[in-house]
């Protein structure tokens, strides 16, 4: 295997594992937060506004994942 399949194969499969995690987090938190406000909907907003806070937070997990794998593709 020669050094650019190795670099094109590593941002490929970086990208793919890094994004599982958030995928599997958020879909949990917007899953659990369609519960919390099926139970209170008075508390929608607060719950809302948590949901959206973390899936920010959870999706920048993705966002690092694809700036390493450009960096791997073009600078490395």
């Amino acid at each position: 295997m020669d050094a650019e399949t190795a670099k094109n194969l590593a941002a490929g499969l970086g990208m793919g594992i890094a994004t599982l995690g958030p995928g599997i987090g958020i879909g949990y938190m917007t899953g659990r937060a369609a519960e919390a406000i099926a139970r209170q909907p008075e508390a929608s907003g607060d719950i809302r506004s948590a949901m959206i806070i973390g899936a920010g937070m959870t999706e920048a997990l993705a966002l690092y994942a694809f700036v390493i794998a450009i960096i791997l593709l073009f600078v490395a």
